[in-house]
């Protein structure tokens, strides 16, 4: 049994960091995962690392290839869109959700999120990491599990894209904008408001990462 938990821990682990990897571009889109070299990089047996691999084939991160190799999937523009509009209609749902349900305590705490998204709005990685936390609490407070749930899921796919739609200063005010938008309709209790802001929200993030994406051309190893 000892052996078996070891084992498994450090399968969790080796797919922990090839995830983080992936999701930051660390790994580029195209990029094959050689199995001895990656071993000997991470300082691994073969099994753990292979585990981690179908784990991650199992999510989309990898790609199996009929020949036999893993590959990094390409940053592909049909299902960056499908991503980003199933996220808004859960936002969506969420923020409607959220209207009915908010009370003073959780408006403040949207309040003091979005006061730290405007400190940090100059700082790419900092603004996403509070818009983030912004819309993680408005889930929280709306409290559909299967739509939490879910929208986690599309969220992990999504953290390789997200770099793509907070590059310019000018899509960093604009998503703080709408986060104000946001923030104000879920306090007044607007539900039909607040549905339409995180949609059009989420929306605008997609075009800002097909942008990005389109005006840099392919991401290459």
């Amino acid at each position: 049994m000892p052996e078996q938990i070891t084992r498994n821990t450090g399968a969790h682990v080796v797919y922990a960091e090839l995830k983080r990897r992936i999701l930051t571009l660390e790994l580029k889109p195209g990029e094959r995962i050689y199995e001895p070299a990656m071993a000997a990089e991470l300082q691994i047996s073969r099994t753990p690392l292979r585990e981690a691999i179908r784990r991650l084939i199992s999510e989309s991160l990898l790609e199996q290839q009929p020949t036999g190799g893993v590959l990094v999937p390409d940053l592909d523009e049909v299902v960056i869109s499908e991503l980003y509009e199933v996220r808004a209609a859960l936002e969506s749902l969420m923020a409607r959700n959220a209207c009915l349900k908010a009370t003073a305590a959780d408006i403040e705490a949207l309040e003091r999120i979005l006061a730290r998204n405007a400190a940090l709005v100059e700082f790419a990685d900092d603004a996403m990491q509070q818009g983030m936390a912004l819309h993680a609490q408005i889930a929280g407070i709306a409290g559909n599990s299967w739509a939490h749930r879910v929208h986690s899921q599309v969220s992990s796919q999504m953290e390789r894209y997200r770099h793509f739609t907070n590059s310019t200063q000018d899509r960093r005010d604009a998503a703080l904008a709408q986060h104000r938008i946001l923030v104000a309709a879920v306090a007044a209790g607007n539900p039909d408001e607040a549905a339409a802001i995180a949609f059009e929200h989420v929306i605008a993030a997609r075009d800002a990462s097909l942008r990005a994406i389109t005006r840099n051309g392919p991401v290459t190893p």
